[in-house]
Protein backbone atom coordinates (compact mmCIF):
# COMPACT_ATOMS: atom_id res chain seq x y z
CA UNK A 1 0.00 0.00 0.00
CA UNK A 2 1.30 3.15 -1.20
CA UNK A 3 1.60 6.38 0.30
CA UNK A 4 -0.48 7.65 -3.08
CA UNK A 5 -3.50 5.49 -1.40
CA UNK A 6 -3.49 7.50 1.84
CA UNK A 7 -2.83 11.04 0.66
CA UNK A 8 -5.91 9.82 -2.41
CA UNK A 9 -8.20 9.05 0.69
CA UNK A 10 -7.79 12.39 2.64
CA UNK A 11 -7.92 14.46 -0.54
CA UNK A 12 -11.25 12.72 -1.31
CA UNK A 13 -12.69 12.76 2.20
CA UNK A 14 -13.15 9.10 1.75
CA UNK A 15 -12.01 8.63 5.65
CA UNK A 16 -14.58 6.50 6.94
CA UNK A 17 -11.86 5.24 9.39
CA UNK A 18 -11.91 8.48 11.37
CA UNK A 19 -14.58 8.64 14.10
CA UNK A 20 -16.63 10.87 15.14
CA UNK A 21 -16.64 10.06 18.82
CA UNK A 22 -13.95 8.45 21.18
CA UNK A 23 -13.61 4.96 20.68
CA UNK A 24 -15.50 3.60 23.60
CA UNK A 25 -12.90 0.61 23.95
CA UNK A 26 -10.52 3.17 24.42
CA UNK A 27 -12.42 4.46 27.50
CA UNK A 28 -13.23 1.13 28.79
CA UNK A 29 -9.98 -0.43 28.90
CA UNK A 30 -7.17 2.75 28.36
CA UNK A 31 -6.48 2.14 32.31
CA UNK A 32 -5.46 -1.39 31.86
CA UNK A 33 -1.97 -0.04 31.03
CA UNK A 34 -2.08 1.00 34.62
CA UNK A 35 -0.29 4.96 33.25
CA UNK A 36 0.01 7.31 36.12
CA UNK A 37 -0.95 10.74 35.26
CA UNK A 38 1.37 12.77 33.15
CA UNK A 39 2.55 9.52 30.87
CA UNK A 40 3.54 9.78 27.25
CA UNK A 41 1.53 7.86 24.98
CA UNK A 42 2.75 6.62 21.48
CA UNK A 43 -0.26 7.01 18.71
CA UNK A 44 0.82 5.32 15.68
CA UNK A 45 -1.17 6.42 12.43
CA UNK A 46 -2.83 8.92 14.73
CA UNK A 47 -4.73 10.89 11.65
CA UNK A 48 -6.66 13.55 13.14
CA UNK A 49 -8.55 10.95 15.71
CA UNK A 50 -10.29 12.87 18.62
CA UNK A 51 -8.86 10.17 21.00
CA UNK A 52 -5.74 12.28 21.25
CA UNK A 53 -8.14 14.79 22.82
CA UNK A 54 -9.52 12.28 25.30
CA UNK A 55 -6.08 10.98 26.59
CA UNK A 56 -4.77 14.82 26.84
CA UNK A 57 -8.09 15.71 28.57
CA UNK A 58 -6.83 12.54 30.58
CA UNK A 59 -3.83 14.00 31.83
CA UNK A 60 -1.70 12.43 29.17
CA UNK A 61 1.32 13.68 26.60
CA UNK A 62 0.44 12.42 23.48
CA UNK A 63 3.23 11.69 19.87
CA UNK A 64 1.49 10.62 17.14
CA UNK A 65 2.76 9.42 13.11
CA UNK A 66 0.73 10.60 10.51
CA UNK A 67 1.74 10.31 7.18
CA UNK A 68 -0.09 12.77 5.52
CA UNK A 69 0.00 16.48 6.81
CA UNK A 70 -3.47 17.50 6.00
CA UNK A 71 -4.73 15.04 8.55
CA UNK A 72 -2.38 16.74 11.25
CA UNK A 73 -3.39 20.24 10.08
CA UNK A 74 -7.29 19.79 10.44
CA UNK A 75 -6.65 18.28 13.76
CA UNK A 76 -4.89 21.35 14.92
CA UNK A 77 -7.65 23.66 12.93
CA UNK A 78 -10.56 21.53 14.50
CA UNK A 79 -9.18 22.21 17.67
CA UNK A 80 -8.44 25.43 17.64
CA UNK A 81 -4.69 25.25 18.26
CA UNK A 82 -2.25 26.84 16.09
CA UNK A 83 0.94 24.62 16.74
CA UNK A 84 4.48 25.39 16.43
CA UNK A 85 6.08 23.46 13.04
CA UNK A 86 10.13 22.08 12.91
CA UNK A 87 11.92 20.22 10.93
CA UNK A 88 14.87 17.85 12.17
CA UNK A 89 17.87 19.05 9.77
CA UNK A 90 19.24 15.66 9.58
CA UNK A 91 16.26 14.37 8.14
CA UNK A 92 13.87 17.37 6.74
CA UNK A 93 11.56 15.26 4.51
CA UNK A 94 9.94 15.08 8.20
CA UNK A 95 8.06 17.50 10.61
CA UNK A 96 7.06 17.78 13.83
CA UNK A 97 3.47 19.48 14.54
CA UNK A 98 4.04 20.31 18.73
CA UNK A 99 1.68 22.64 20.88
CA UNK A 100 -0.30 21.99 23.95
CA UNK A 101 -4.00 20.72 24.85
CA UNK A 102 -5.43 20.11 28.15
CA UNK A 103 -1.88 21.33 29.50
CA UNK A 104 -0.52 18.46 28.12
CA UNK A 105 2.35 18.09 25.68
CA UNK A 106 0.69 16.79 22.02
CA UNK A 107 4.06 16.24 19.29
CA UNK A 108 2.04 15.27 15.78
CA UNK A 109 5.39 14.15 13.50
CA UNK A 110 4.13 14.40 9.52
CA UNK A 111 6.12 11.05 7.88
CA UNK A 112 6.38 7.56 6.90
CA UNK A 113 6.43 6.05 10.16
CA UNK A 114 9.27 4.01 9.20
CA UNK A 115 11.38 6.83 8.66
CA UNK A 116 11.51 7.82 12.27
CA UNK A 117 13.80 6.87 14.69
CA UNK A 118 13.18 6.88 19.12
CA UNK A 119 15.41 9.42 19.34
CA UNK A 120 12.68 11.57 17.12
CA UNK A 121 9.78 9.97 19.12
CA UNK A 122 11.50 10.35 22.24
CA UNK A 123 10.59 8.68 25.46
CA UNK A 124 7.46 6.53 25.41
CA UNK A 125 5.52 5.02 28.18
CA UNK A 126 2.44 3.17 26.34
CA UNK A 127 1.16 2.63 23.15
CA UNK A 128 -2.50 2.89 21.75
CA UNK A 129 -3.15 1.35 18.22
CA UNK A 130 -6.34 1.48 17.14
CA UNK A 131 -6.40 2.68 13.58
CA UNK A 132 -2.43 1.52 12.21
CA UNK A 133 -2.40 -2.03 12.15
CA UNK A 134 -5.61 -3.24 10.83
CA UNK A 135 -4.20 -0.39 8.00
CA UNK A 136 -1.56 -2.51 6.98
CA UNK A 137 -1.89 -5.39 4.30
CA UNK A 138 -0.43 -8.61 5.73
CA UNK A 139 3.15 -8.09 4.09
CA UNK A 140 3.77 -5.21 5.92
CA UNK A 141 2.39 -5.76 9.26
CA UNK A 142 5.63 -8.12 10.77
CA UNK A 143 7.56 -4.85 9.74
CA UNK A 144 5.01 -2.77 11.36
CA UNK A 145 4.85 -4.32 14.45
CA UNK A 146 8.72 -4.37 15.07
CA UNK A 147 8.71 -0.33 14.09
CA UNK A 148 6.58 0.14 16.74
CA UNK A 149 8.44 -1.51 19.14
CA UNK A 150 11.76 -0.27 17.88
CA UNK A 151 9.79 3.60 18.17
CA UNK A 152 8.50 2.56 21.61
CA UNK A 153 11.15 0.87 23.15
CA UNK A 154 13.71 4.05 24.29
CA UNK A 155 17.34 4.20 24.27
CA UNK A 156 20.30 3.18 26.44
CA UNK A 157 19.22 2.59 30.37
CA UNK A 158 15.53 3.94 29.75
CA UNK A 159 15.19 0.96 27.14
CA UNK A 160 11.99 -1.02 27.70
CA UNK A 161 9.63 -2.31 25.90
CA UNK A 162 6.14 0.05 26.44
CA UNK A 163 2.70 -1.75 26.84
CA UNK A 164 0.12 -1.59 23.98
CA UNK A 165 -3.59 -1.22 23.57
CA UNK A 166 -4.04 -2.91 20.49
CA UNK A 167 -7.75 -2.47 18.75
CA UNK A 168 -7.70 -5.41 15.82
CA UNK A 169 -10.98 -6.40 13.50
CA UNK A 170 -12.26 -10.20 12.48
CA UNK A 171 -14.32 -10.55 9.72
CA UNK A 172 -14.97 -12.49 6.24
CA UNK A 173 -12.45 -11.09 3.97
CA UNK A 174 -13.79 -12.94 1.09
CA UNK A 175 -16.73 -10.92 1.12
CA UNK A 176 -14.30 -7.80 1.48
CA UNK A 177 -11.14 -6.60 1.98
CA UNK A 178 -9.88 -4.01 3.82
CA UNK A 179 -8.82 -1.63 4.59
CA UNK A 180 -9.40 -1.49 7.56
CA UNK A 181 -8.07 -5.15 7.12
CA UNK A 182 -9.40 -8.55 9.12
CA UNK A 183 -6.32 -9.59 11.46
CA UNK A 184 -7.25 -13.48 13.31
CA UNK A 185 -5.99 -13.89 16.63
CA UNK A 186 -2.99 -16.25 15.00
CA UNK A 187 -1.98 -13.35 13.40
CA UNK A 188 -1.46 -11.48 16.47
CA UNK A 189 0.13 -13.74 18.45
CA UNK A 190 2.45 -13.96 14.92
CA UNK A 191 3.35 -10.64 15.04
CA UNK A 192 3.70 -9.67 18.78
CA UNK A 193 4.51 -13.04 21.24
CA UNK A 194 7.99 -13.16 21.01
CA UNK A 195 7.93 -10.04 23.03
CA UNK A 196 5.44 -9.61 25.27
CA UNK A 197 2.61 -11.07 26.76
CA UNK A 198 -0.67 -11.14 24.58
CA UNK A 199 -4.09 -11.08 26.34
CA UNK A 200 -7.10 -10.51 24.87
CA UNK A 201 -9.44 -8.12 26.87
CA UNK A 202 -12.49 -8.10 24.69
CA UNK A 203 -14.02 -9.19 21.53
CA UNK A 204 -16.98 -7.57 20.56
CA UNK A 205 -19.30 -7.58 17.54
CA UNK A 206 -19.36 -4.51 15.39
CA UNK A 207 -19.58 -2.88 11.75
CA UNK A 208 -17.37 -1.59 9.29
CA UNK A 209 -18.62 1.75 7.93
CA UNK A 210 -18.32 0.98 4.46
CA UNK A 211 -19.55 -2.51 4.93
CA UNK A 212 -22.74 -2.24 7.50
CA UNK A 213 -24.34 -5.30 6.76
CA UNK A 214 -21.08 -7.57 7.69
CA UNK A 215 -20.61 -9.66 10.58
CA UNK A 216 -17.68 -7.85 12.34
CA UNK A 217 -15.77 -8.60 15.81
CA UNK A 218 -13.62 -5.86 17.07
CA UNK A 219 -10.97 -7.04 20.16
CA UNK A 220 -8.96 -5.67 22.62
CA UNK A 221 -5.66 -7.19 23.21
CA UNK A 222 -3.21 -5.58 25.76
CA UNK A 223 0.24 -6.50 25.09
CA UNK A 224 3.26 -6.49 28.04
CA UNK A 225 6.74 -7.19 27.70
CA UNK A 226 8.18 -10.72 28.06
CA UNK A 227 8.82 -11.18 32.07
CA UNK A 228 6.43 -8.72 33.10
CA UNK A 229 5.11 -9.18 36.32
CA UNK A 230 2.32 -7.12 38.01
Amino acid sequence: MNPEFWQERWQEKRIGFNQSDVNPLLIKYFTALGLPVGSRVFVPLCGKSIDMVWLAAQGYDVVGIELVASAVQEFFAEQGIKPTITEPTANPAIKCYQSSLSGQTLALWVADIFALTSENVGHVDAVYDRAALIAMPEDMRPKYSEQVRNLSSGVGSDSHDAPQLLLTLNYDQSKRNGPPFSISSEQVQQYYSNYYQVNELEGESSTLNAAPEMAVTEHVWLLRANGYSA
